[in-house]
């Protein structure tokens, strides 16, 4: 299998026998993928075997080209998608790496790389995310990375990809900071001749390109972002300010002064009854509320549906007992409340406190917390990682093993069915965070809410019946 190397993090691979990748974040292409692992329908057959051989090869491939062979574990819980992926990589890598002439293994290098099934984090899936990327591809109709907006009247598209350096440099930061730091780079630029005078406007910015046409393309980036932050912050005061405060509150079970929340009923039930809110965005705040009391009753959740007016989607909640997420309190799946990092100390806005649960397992991995119990190893563990072999940190001065990590250790994060944008964010703050590991996060796809909901409400469908958006 070739490798496709490419700059963008979010354009998939044209060629469909390509892997698509970029520094920090990769997609395959298995775009059946979430159907043939989650659906009952191909539970134990040979659409299944054969998406997860094409997840395999893809995977080994990738690290193949990074010259790694890392250790891989996967978490421990009741479906087998993980550890079966997780098997099947190892023993594809070891077949890789197997030399003619001795038969021996190539050691492992200072690698991880964790399995994860997309039930493990379910409520990052649902939210609504206030940082630039994942506010602009949940709430605008951004199809193909391609934006579409009106300027001087007229029809124009702006394509969001890693060529455009500011794009880049701001995607990740919240809404608030991003209008700020737009508005103050055009200021700089208009102040240069005094081009405009009073409040800038996307019309008076139209004029300034035309006084100056030297930077036409600078401003004309700056516009773009600008209409895509205004564009998002225009839905923001319509409805979403509202669902947010909710949403945190049943994500995190605590109010923004971090009192318990004791009834999260009462918090979800104005949600419910505003009529300003579509289906899709109720749909969302149930599941969080639901997420939150790890699952309800089959009576609860029949007059939720029955009262909200959404029997035709109702399988967009039902339908999360195939990702083994607990939707019925009486199920035997019961999930057991994965232990958050103190982070009461990092400065957060009031409406963006979740962290996706991912982060955590980065910065966990890389300080070596894991639980060996919990995300076992399919094989030995890479010698960076458990504090033995020949680097260890007994063994070493302390500046050399620091040094050796710096150079040489990936954490690589795969997720079986989807990644969210912001969980692309965590693996680019944790790199940044932890100069010693490289943090590299990939999946079959990348996930906005609205699609997962979809797919979700599709998986008890006959295949032939479901539409599969090709990445």
């Amino acid at each position: 299998m070739v490798l496709l190397m490419t700059s963008s993090a979010n354009r998939p691979a044209d060629t469909k026998q390509h892997t698509s990748i970029s520094l920090t974040v990769f997609t395959l292409n298995v775009p059946d993928a979430f159907y043939c692992c989650y659906s009952p329908t191909l539970e134990n057959t040979k659409e299944k075997d054969a998406a997860m051989e094409a997840m395999a090869e893809q995977i080994v491939t990738l690290c193949a080209t990074l010259e790694e062979n890392p250790g891989v574990r996967c978490k421990s819980t009741p479906s087998d998608n993980a550890s079966r992926l997780a098997q099947l990589v190892e023993k594809k890598l070891e077949n890789y790496y197997k030399t003619d002439e001795q038969s021996q293994i190539k050691a492992k290098t200072h690698s991880q790389l964790i399995v994860i099934d997309r039930g493990f984090d379910p409520v990052s899936t649902v939210l609504h995310e206030l940082t630039f990327q994942a506010m602009a591809y949940d709430l605008l109709p951004i199809e193909n990375d391609t934006y579409k907006y009106k300027s001087d009247g007229k029809e124009k598209e702006a394509i969001l990809e890693e060529d455009d350096e500011l794009w880049v440099k701001i995607r990740h930061k919240h809404i608030a900071d991003v209008i700020e730091e737009i508005s103050q780079l055009l200021k700089e630029v208009s102040s240069k001749k005094k081009a405009t005078e009073g409040k800038l406007t996307l019309t008076s910015l139209a004029h300034l390109m035309k006084k100056m046409p030297q930077y036409r393309k600078e401003i004309t980036k700056q516009v773009v972002h600008l209409n895509i932050a205004e564009d998002c912050m225009s839905k923001f005061k319509a409805n979403i300010e509202r669902l947010c405060k909710t949403e945190q509150d049943l994500a995190l079970g605590t109010d923004a002064e971090g009192q318990k929340v004791k009834d999260s009923m009462r918090v979800l039930l104005p949600v419910l009854l505003n009529k300003s809110h579509d289906s899709y965005d109720k749909i969302r705040a149930i599941l969080l509320y639901i997420f939150s009391t790890n699952g309800t009753t089959q009576e609860n959740l029949d007059k939720l549906i029955q009262n909200v007016q959404i029997e035709s989607d109702s399988d967009m909640i039902r339908n999360w007992e195939y990702l083994h997420v607990p939707i019925m309190s009486s199920s035997a799946v019961q999930q057991q409340k994965q232990p958050r990092r103190d982070r009461s100390a990092e400065e957060t806005f009031q409406l963006s406190r979740w962290t996706p649960l991912i982060k955590d397992v980065m910065e966990d991995a890389i300080e070596n917390k894991l639980d060996s119990k919990e995300w076992p190893y399919c094989s030995q563990c890479p010698p960076t990682w458990n504090g033995s072999g020949i680097v260890s940190a007994r063994q070493k001065p302390k500046g050399s093993y620091q040094d050796e990590r710096r150079s040489n250790a990936r954490l690589i994060i795969f997720v079986i069915g989807g990644i969210t944008y912001s969980e692309m964010r965590s693996a680019y703050e944790v790199s940044q965070a932890h100069k010693s590991c490289e943090v590299i996060i990939g999946s079959t796809h990348i996930l906005t809410p609205r699609r997962l909901l979809d797919e979700v409400k599709s998986l008890n469908k006959p295949k032939d019946t479901v539409c599969i958006k090709d990445e």
